[in-house]
């Protein structure tokens, strides 16, 4: 084995942690949606949930008393969103009013968009504002050979305010 460039080959993404101020409100929601997803209710306590499936797990945990006065915010350092991966546009469109219907804000969506051939998504906040997003892309969307990143533009921000490309 070559020790100057090893490789760890991760297999997907084991777990996040989101941590909620109104936990009861993100425990109704989070275990309305996550089933949806193919993820079963592992641990139910009084501060924490923890879902699992879709090669991946999320928890979610009650905030520090302090806290609970606050909300999401998604440029702050730490997270900016989480997106699931979808099989099928038409598992973005069911989330779409899955997530609706559950009381989410949806922000965009769904549609698509070019950062990837195919991207298809619908993004969509949870009771504290955390920003979920799930999305599709057929193939191997960046990994083919010869695509490249699109709507570059999409991420650039002056003074605190996205740029947004409407082309």
């Amino acid at each position: 084995m070559n020790n100057e460039n090893p490789i760890i080959d991760i297999n997907g993404l084991a777990h996040v942690i989101l941590t909620v101020s109104n936990f009861e409100k993100a425990h109704e929601f989070y275990s309305k949606l996550l089933p949806k997803f193919g993820m079963s209710l592992i641990h139910d306590g009084p501060d924490f949930c923890y879902h699992v499936g879709g090669r991946t797990a999320i928890g979610i945990r009650r905030c520090n008393p302090e806290y609970t006065n606050e909300r999401f915010q998604q440029y702050r350092v730490g997270l900016h969103h989480l997106c699931f991966r979808a099989r099928t546009m038409k598992d973005v469109d069911e989330t779409a009013r899955l997530a609706s219907k559950i009381g989410a804000k949806i922000e965009r969506g769904p549609e698509e968009r070019d950062w990837a051939p195919g991207y298809y998504y619908v993004l969509f906040e949870d009771p504290d504002g955390i920003r979920l997003e799930i999305n599709f892309i057929p193939g191997k969307g960046l990994l083919t050979k010869g695509e490249s990143f699109g709507s570059e533009n999409d991420y650039i921000r002056i003074g605190g305010e996205d740029q947004i490309n409407t082309d």
